[in-house]
Parts: structure tokens; C-alpha cells; sequence
């Protein structure tokens, strides 16, 4: 919280599977008073799942997925909701790259955590880069991803799928740009 912004309590006005919604009140440093609807999410993780080609190019493995809020499939990097309570960030990156993509990474590395949109949700997000990966049987959970489909995309190519809009998605966006910069393909 910043100096002198105090929260001063929230009425919850939704209460979802996931999500709540809430209106939140406020003291602002000269002591004026204030509301905002706030948002309330578990939290999530992505992880950019790289495979290392024989002559040292880099490839991501991404997955299509339809995504309902916005009516479209979008090309993103592996990811979900950290829905398991108590369950540390690098463990929900694990379980999702097996069940996304069906593979295990040897090593995970913290790219970076960010908020999506702190305007109006508290959703606190984690992505990392994960190498040596290992194929394991996926678990596809949710009627979203039984019909997605994984894609592997060079690394060189990344710019240009942003360029031409056919990644649009954030998180995304964050950990490829990151993936790119760690692997020295800035």
C-alpha cells in the first residue's frame, strides 16, 4: 500500500468459483474517503517451455486455446489458475506443463511476477522459462483444454507472430520477450 492510503474495509458483492468481486473502501492521505470495485484472483502461473535444437536455435512449445471472456483461441505459452491452496507457484508451473503439454522441465527458472491489470484485480502472476523438458503423459482438465492444440514456434520467430497480432496475449508477451532476453536472443 502506499504511504498514507489506508484500506479501510470491502464488501463482497460476487463470490465465484474463482473470482470474487468486492467494493473496497479507502482513506486517501488527506483523509478523503473512496470506493473501487476490486476483483479478487487466486493467483496464476505461465511457464515459456523451450526446446533447444542441435544447432543451439531455440524452439517454444505454445498451445491454442480458446478463451471464453473473449470469444477467441489465442496462441499463449502454458498456463492456469493457482487453484490448489498452499501450493507453491513452481509446483502449479510443474502440474501445468503436464497437463497442458505433457511434458516435465529439468529445470525452471523465475523470469519475473507481475500484476495483470492492478487497476481492478489483484491477480499476482508468475511466469518462468522451462528447460530439459521431458515428455510425460498429459492430463487435459477442462473442456477448453481437450480441444486446444500445441504448436512449436521458433524462438527467432516470436517478433514477428507479435507484430503481425497473432499472439496477443500478456503473459505471453512478458515471458517470451523474458525467455528470448535469458537465452541471449534479445
Amino acid at each position: 500500500m502506499s504511504p498514507g492510503f489506508r484500506r479501510l474495509g470491502e464488501t463482497v458483492r460476487f463470490q465465484g468459483a474463482l473470482i470474487s468481486l468486492a467494493t473496497a473502501r479507502f482513506a486517501a492521505p488527506d483523509g478523503q474517503e473512496f470506493e473501487r470495485d476490486v476483483v479478487h484472483h487466486p493467483g496464476a502461473v505461465s511457464v515459456v517451455p523451450v526446446l533447444d535444437g542441435p544447432d543451439g536455435a531455440h524452439q517454444v512449445i505454445l498451445v491454442r486455446q480458446y478463451r471464453a471472456a473473449v470469444d477467441a483461441e489465442l496462441l499463449e505459452v502454458v498456463a492456469g489458475k493457482r487453484d490448489v491452496a498452499g501450493e507453491p507457484p513452481e509446483e502449479t508451473a510443474r502440474r501445468e506443463l503436464a497437463e497442458e503439454i505433457g511434458m516435465v522441465a529439468g529445470r525452471l527458472e523465475l523470469l519475473a511476477e507481475f500484476y495483470n491489470s492492478p487497476g481492478f484485480c489483484d491477480e499476482h502472476s508468475f511466469v518462468f522459462l522451462g528447460r530439459d523438458l521431458v515428455a510425460t503423459e498429459p492430463e487435459a482438465h477442462g473442456i477448453e483444454e481437450q480441444y486446444m492444440t500445441i504448436e512449436h514456434v521458433a524462438l527467432t520467430d516470436v517478433a514477428r507472430l507479435i507484430a503481425d497480432r497473432e499472439i496477443v496475449d500478456a503473459k505471453t508477451i512478458i515471458g517470451l520477450a523474458l525467455a528470448k532476453e535469458a537465452l541471449g536472443w534479445a
